[in-house]
């Protein structure tokens, strides 16, 4: 018996042995409510290429959770959990708790590191995927989209295929890769690699807030600044996409047995590694920035040009001259390069075309993915401000457009293979006869153009004159008439005090000569717009600046005080967003987030100088979109200062009987009851703000659902939280989703009904450079919709509006009575001094 029991024994213990080692050779890939990890046991991927669980990085004493590869080059750290918050010791464990969220405890039991969800699911899992991915999901449900939490959503310092670098334009949800401290420290370092969307996306590699190296634009086969090799090889493929909800650049292997991986060195620099075997290990694919100096962003300034193979290697484009020669001989090449010759829109530019470009930085720029290159040109050629265009997609034959509206800067030449095609803005003298002219057909054309317009100018010249002469004729006459008659000679338009009149004294002069050549004798070509004073014109003096010549109309429904009034305040202001030089504003459809953001900043700066910076503490009180003027770079100055009013000390309001200003800009204590101050200049600002993000006027808004203003339309989705409905459609897609909607609350800020809750300057310009949290807005001023007492309410101000425009229509049908008056009395003196001289003769 006993020795069949021995012999029925071994067998069986033979068999469960076998079992035993069957069962736990295969490892988990899950981490569940009931099965955690801790220091002396892993997860690993189903296929086994990768593995997770503790380590500590090379002659470190701290403990991290990491994924690394498993069957070949094992050990190599692929993601870290805590790199910014490592355990002490290996005392930690790894759990997964309600309601869907992966926790590293310490020994206290104290949470480390753990991840985040907005959903939950009853039993959910982690699960470490072959592609490296550490996912949380409901176990039934294998939809990607559907995941509580991926650890592909948090890269680090390797890209491991399938990963992104970019932004989800819906989340905000942005992808960048930070490297380590150092080889024993995971935290996270100074080198980063990230997309920006300002403009056509690029990406740039980054020391801290400065950028290293900047790839170029993708144009659908490559990076315009990359070599040639990494056009085709078969390994790999990478590129940019652009989709409705996301923009990223990703890879994927085209060949699973040669695994590659895109990492930041904790040195400073980007490489792509290739495994070979377990004798040659991780091979350099590919490095950057290189030692090459090209590689540096922005070496060689605006215009300037890299080249590897010249010796120095920055010189200028063809047609362009070092901007600062002494600078540039000594390689210096900071300042860049300038046009030989200075664009000229009006009379024509054209574009000349540079091969073999790494594509400038397009920070500054806009793009059109259905335009031809020929329509590209066209609307290029429309816009002054436009320096330059090119493909987006050589793929297509040349599809897709590509603009840009500053500087081109981080310019690189490729002498064989490499580098894309650019069109550079020039003058017409430049093209050499082979780019077609900007707006002319033909030397006949511009002879009859230029004839009619010295013509329309001599006529208009000698219009002016004979007026001028009229009118000190007949204040002659009258001044001696009234000498005769023993009256004093007065004039009630210069009853300025001697103090004004030395503060005149103080301003610069122009003779009516100079101002009449500068703007073509006041050419209708040169009008830019007409406001309450008059016309104003574009001017270009003698020395080549160029400026807005406002001239005041005897119409005007401002006098002569008020236009003194801007030309002190404006003589007396210095800053880079007050009005000095000329602007425009350029097309919708051009006008891309990165500008509209540009330009708000601008104007709040301006406005801080205004208010507190100025040796003068100015309150505009007639700020509005039409008095914000563009310069060529799109810099915005505001202008228009004759409501201006200047107080001293520590002033900050005042009141006035006679309201002026443009209804749907002014603070409703201003409007109601004349009172303005600081915070009436911030609710024109915040208006604009609106404006600027919307692309729609205040009061030209209509919407199907409501009659509310923009004010009311504003904030009516922002309490519903959908602000970015308010976002004008031409931004939408491709603007930047926090900088919006911090526009958008800074701007409600602004336009709250009282004084007192709106924010100064000072505040505004911080929160718009901020990521900090904001107040919570109040509702806005001159919320009305057409009914019931809030109708009744605008109706009174409407018609005091209104009336306040019909007295000063009175006042000018006054003046002009008496102008014609004026004349039939000279008219009456003619005829009667032509009598006398005929009954003397």
């Amino acid at each position: 018996m006993k020795k069949s029991m021995e012999g029925f024994t071994k067998p069986f213990f033979f068999l469960y042995s076998l079992f035993s080692i069957i069962t736990t050779s295969k490892a988990l890939d899950t981490i569940t409510k009931t099965q955690f990890i801790t220091y002396n046991n892993t997860i690993v991927s189903p296929s086994e290429s990768f593995e997770m669980g503790f380590f500590t990085p090379g002659n470190s004493k701290n403990w991290y959770i990491a994924i690394w590869y498993k069957k070949i080059a094992s050990g190599t750290i692929v993601w870290v959990a805590n790199r910014d918050n490592p355990l002490p010791n290996s005392s930690g464990v790894l759990k997964l708790i309600d309601p869907g969220i992966l926790a590293l405890l310490n020994s206290t039991n104290n949470t480390v590191w753990s991840t985040n969800t907005s959903r939950s699911t009853r039993n959910p899992v982690a699960r470490l995927l072959d592609s490296g991915n550490l996912i949380i999901q409901d176990p039934n449900d294998h939809n990607p989209e559907n995941f509580l939490w991926q650890s592909f959503d948090y890269p680090c310092d390797t890209l491991l295929p399938g990963m992104k670098i970019g932004k989800n334009l819906v989340t905000g949800r942005e992808w960048h890769m930070s490297s380590w401290k150092s080889k024993d420290d995971p935290a996270h370092g100074d080198y980063t690699y990230w997309l920006d969307l300002r403009g056509y996306p690029q990406t740039f590699f980054s020391e801290g807030s400065v950028v290293l190296y900047r790839p170029g634009p993708w144009n659908g086969l490559r990076f315009t600044g990359t070599a040639t090799i990494l056009i085709k090889n078969p390994i790999f493929k990478f590129g940019m996409h652009f989709e409705k909800d996301e923009i990223y650049f990703s890879y994927d292997l085209l060949n699973s047995s040669v695994p590659s991986i895109f990492i930041v060195t904790p040195n400073g620099f980007l490489q792509r590694r290739t495994w070979i075997n377990q004798n040659k290990g991780w091979v350099l694919y590919a490095n950057a920035p290189t030692t090459v100096n090209c590689n540096s962003y922005n070496l060689c300034g605006a215009y300037g040009s890299c080249d590897v193979d010249k010796s120095p290697v920055c010189g200028c484009l063809s047609k362009f001259v070092p901007k600062n020669l002494k600078d540039w001989n000594v390689t210096n090449w900071s300042g860049g390069c300038v046009r030989r010759t200075v664009l000229d829109c009006k009379n024509g530019d054209g574009f000349l075309k540079y091969s073999g470009v790494k594509l400038p930085d397009t920070q500054s720029s806009w793009y059109n993915w259905t335009m031809t290159l020929g329509e590209c040109r066209e609307v290029c050629l429309k816009n002054c401000s436009c320096m330059a265009y090119s493909s987006l997609d050589i793929r297509g034959g040349g599809s897709g457009c590509l603009l840009w509206f500053d500087d081109l800067v981080d310019i690189r030449l490729f002498n064989e293979g490499g580098g894309q095609d650019i069109y550079i803005r020039m003058a017409s003298s430049e093209l050499d006869g082979t780019v077609q002219q900007a707006g002319f057909n033909g030397k006949r054309r511009e002879i009859v153009i230029v004839t009619l317009t010295l013509l329309t100018g001599m006529l208009l010249l000698g219009l002016i004159i004979m007026l001028y002469i009229r009118k000190n004729k007949k204040k002659k006459k009258k001044d001696s008439q009234l000498k005769i008659e023993g009256r004093p000679v007065h004039n009630s338009k210069q009853g300025s005090t001697e103090k004004n009149q030395k503060e005149d004294m103080e301003l610069p002069l122009f003779d009516f000569a100079t101002i009449a050549s500068s703007t073509n004798n006041f050419s209708i070509d040169n009008k830019l717009g007409e406001g309450g004073y008059g016309p104003v014109y574009k001017g270009r003096l003698e020395g080549g600046q160029e400026i807005a010549v406002k001239r005041l109309s005897k119409y005007s429904n401002q006098g002569l005080d008020e236009f003194k009034n801007e030309v002190i305040c404006i003589a007396k202001l210095q800053h880079r967003n007050l009005v000095k030089l000329l602007g425009y504003e350029g097309g919708r459809t051009l006008m891309g987030w990165p500008k509209r953001f540009h330009i708000i900043n601008g104007i709040a700066r301006a406005l801080l100088y205004l208010h507190q910076d100025s040796r003068l503490r100015i309150i505009h009180r007639d700020l509005k979109a039409s008095n914000i003027l563009l310069d060529i770079d799109m810099n915005p100055k505001i202008s228009d200062f004759g409501m201006a009013r200047i107080f001293g000390g520590n002033e900050t309001e005042g009141n006035t009987s006679r309201v002026v200003g443009t209804y749907g800009y002014m603070s409703p204590e201003y409007a109601v009851d004349g009172l303005f101050s600081i915070k009436s200049d911030v609710f024109s600002f915040g208006v604009i703000v609106l404006e600027i993000v919307s692309g729609k006027r205040n009061r030209g808004i209509i919407h199907p659902d409501h009659h509310f203003n923009l004010l009311g339309h504003a904030w009516g989705l922002y309490e519903e939280g959908k602000s970015m409905e308010l976002v004008d459609g031409f931004v939408r897609d491709s603007c930047c989703l926090s900088e919006v909607l911090r526009s958008i609350h800074v701007g409600l800020l602004c336009v709250q009904q009282h004084p007192e809750d709106r924010p100064t300057m000072s505040s505004v310009v911080m929160m718009l450079g901020s990521k900090g949290e904001l107040p919570w807005p109040k509702q806005p001023g001159f919320f009305t919709e057409s009914t019931g007492s809030s109708s009744k309410t605008r109706g009174i101000l409407l018609f005091i509006w209104k009336l306040k425009e019909v007295i000063e229509i009175m006042e000018n049908m006054k003046d002009k009575v008496d102008e014609w008056e004026d004349k039939v009395d000279e008219w009456k003196d003619t005829w009667q001094d032509k009598n006398e001289d005929g009954r003397n003769g």
